[in-house]
């Protein structure tokens, strides 16, 4: 089968494309997060995937259930991916519906994970650094994990600095294998 990225993709960029065009980028990033988590629901996951029912019966089902999340334009949103049989993949979509939405805002969330909890002015002049060397606004969300021992590690899209003590004692025991 296809990956999954693949084929969510053209749905995603519809998405964002329209909802750009609407100025409706955060009202759209909310529904389809808030669909997406409806969709991640084991039981619904399950219901989305029974290839009995036809593409209506789950469309309306789903509808049913969003229906307090969603306007016209979303409905018909969640329909077409109905007939498409692409209803399983609106947590892929909304991820790449966020990524878009990043992209198109120059934003970006980078995930600090530290051996130790970092202080405010810490968190501060981490985003500035980014800031500066990736030309976009920073977000930050921040994981203590003591297996670093000391330091940290930043991880934004691709990019990922190991600042971490862990990763230069790694670096050390494999330079000294050569």
């Amino acid at each position: 089968m296809a990956d999954y990225n693949t084929l969510a993709r053209p749905y995603a960029k519809a998405a964002f494309e329209y909802a750009l065009s609407e100025g409706k980028l955060a009202e759209w990033s909310v529904m389809l997060g808030q669909v997406a988590d409806v969709a991640s629901n084991k039981e619904v996951a399950q219901f989305l995937l029974n290839p009995s029912l036809s593409s209506d019966a789950k469309a309306a089902l789903f509808l049913e259930i969003c229906k307090a999340k969603i306007d016209d334009k979303s409905s018909n949103f969640i329909k077409l991916l109905s007939e498409k049989s692409r209803l399983p993949l609106i947590p892929v979509i909304a991820g790449m519906y966020e990524a878009f939405k990043a992209e198109q805002e120059r934003t970006v969330e980078a995930v600090i994970t530290s051996a130790f909890k970092l202080e405010a002015d810490q968190q501060k002049l981490l985003v500035e650094a980014l800031r500066k060397r990736l030309d976009c606004e920073v977000t930050l969300k921040v994981e203590i994990d003591k297996r670093l021992i000391g330091g940290v590690i930043i991880r934004t899209g691709d990019l990922v600095i190991d600042g971490s003590i862990r990763g230069k004692i790694a670096k050390l025991a494999e330079s000294l294998k050569s």
